[in-house]
């Protein structure tokens, strides 16, 4: 260790002597190059994830200049990838907040912007529409972040695939389509629960109890995947509802009241903190295997 008091050595007259001077100015240069080393190791240990926006391939019928926003964890890959899925409102600060939480937990997570083609106004109506048929642009874009995710060198090659509200559907759908896990979050059911969930990946969901448009849809799906066989962990929250794993109110203002009385949406950061240990355990069991599931858009 490189002491800094040795500047202070003195002759006997009590005059600083030149060797004591030298001593001390190199004993100085040493501290000063050790604080910096310090300084870089301690900043590569605490390097937080990062948020990049970009521009995603797609196939025929995506969404021409897909645009998403990946997370990129901490440290060395390679990681998992998750694709996340927006809820109603679009890719906000709120998803893009919930994307560098996925990157935290360690793996590479990609948020495509499903409104790409004009913002939620003009495509809230036709992306619900193509959860509703099972098929359409949502479900291209999703399939090219998929791909997009897998062929990255810091992948390791497993994909799921998280979605909340509008998303949480999404995701549900999307777990026969190439997915090793899936977490579905107050997703909206298909009507076909049983067909849509023929070969489907496993599944973690997270339901509010007090999120009127979807009473009982936690025990409907929890019956479904017993019946089909599939690895599951499905939780109802008593005192959560509709987009309790948000960290803040998402949406226009002037909706918040009506959504909150209608559908107790916002947080509710008991309930969601143990969701999200579920999720997390969950993909790390399914996700840490690394290994790919074929499939794809359908």
């Amino acid at each position: 260790m490189v002491h800094t008091a040795v500047a202070h050595h003195s002759c006997a007259t009590g005059a600083r002597c030149q060797w004591g001077g030298a001593r001390g100015q190199a004993g100085a240069l040493e501290f000063q190059t050790n604080r910096v080393i310090r300084q870089i190791v301690g900043s590569a240990m605490t390097e937080s994830p990062r948020l990049i926006d970009l521009t995603l391939p797609v196939g025929s019928g995506g969404s021409a200049g897909l645009k998403a926003v990946l997370a990129i964890p901490a440290g060395d890959g390679p990681w998992p990838g998750v694709v996340l899925v927006h809820e109603a409102f679009g890719l906000n600060d709120v998803m893009r907040r919930q994307a560098l939480r996925m990157a935290e937990a360690g793996y590479l997570a990609l948020m495509p912007d499903l409104f790409t083609d004009g913002g939620a106004r003009k495509c809230l109506v036709s992306t619900f529409r193509a959860l509703s048929a099972g098929e359409g642009r949502a479900f291209v874009d999703i399939e090219a972040a998929r791909v997009a995710l897998a062929g990255r060198a810091d992948c390791t090659g497993a994909v799921g695939v998280l979605g909340f509200c509008m998303g949480g559907g999404f995701a549900l759908a999307a777990a026969q389509r190439g997915f090793a896990a899936a977490s579905v979050n107050y997703g909206q059911l298909p009507k076909d629960l049983d067909a849509a969930l023929v070969g489907a990946c496993p599944i973690v969901g997270s339901f509010g109890g007090r999120d009127s448009s979807l009473k009982g849809a936690a025990a409907k799906l929890d019956a479904a995947l017993v019946r089909a066989g599939i690895t599951h962990d499905v939780k109802e929250y008593p005192e959560a509802g509709h987009a309790f794993l948000n960290d803040a109110e998402s949406g226009p203002p002037v909706l918040r009241y009506v959504f909150k009385r209608m559908l107790g949406a916002g947080p509710n950061p008991d309930a969601a903190a143990d969701a999200w240990q579920r999720i997390e355990a969950f993909f790390g069991e399914h996700l840490a295997e690394g290994r790919p599931r074929s499939g794809g858009i359908r």
